[in-house]
């Protein structure tokens, strides 16, 4: 099964298939998923990149590593990091 995240990046790829503008997606989406629907800024990045082509909804490896880092560098914990002592130990 999808998870929320997945499913919304799906349903935000058919609707630029469908022509539908960024504002009238992230609209249809709020109203689908209401607090659990991406952010504004997600939306916007997301229907950019179904526009210019992009298919997969899967995250890229570097993108997860630089929100990871950015987090860090911040002082919030990762939703990606693992327990302590895992293969990932050089990732903090």
């Amino acid at each position: 099964m999808l998870s929320v995240q997945m499913e919304q990046r799906v349903y935000l790829k058919f609707l630029v298939k469908l022509g539908k503008t960024c504002t009238e997606a992230y609209a249809m989406l709020k109203e689908l998923y209401g607090n659990e629907c991406l952010s504004r800024t997600q939306v916007f990045e997301w229907f950019k990149w179904f526009k210019e082509g992009r298919e997969t909804t899967e995250d890229d490896q570097r993108r997860i590593l630089h929100e990871s880092f950015n987090m860090r560098k911040n002082g919030a914990k990762s939703p990606y990091s693992r327990a302590k002592g895992t293969k990932n130990e050089h990732l903090r």
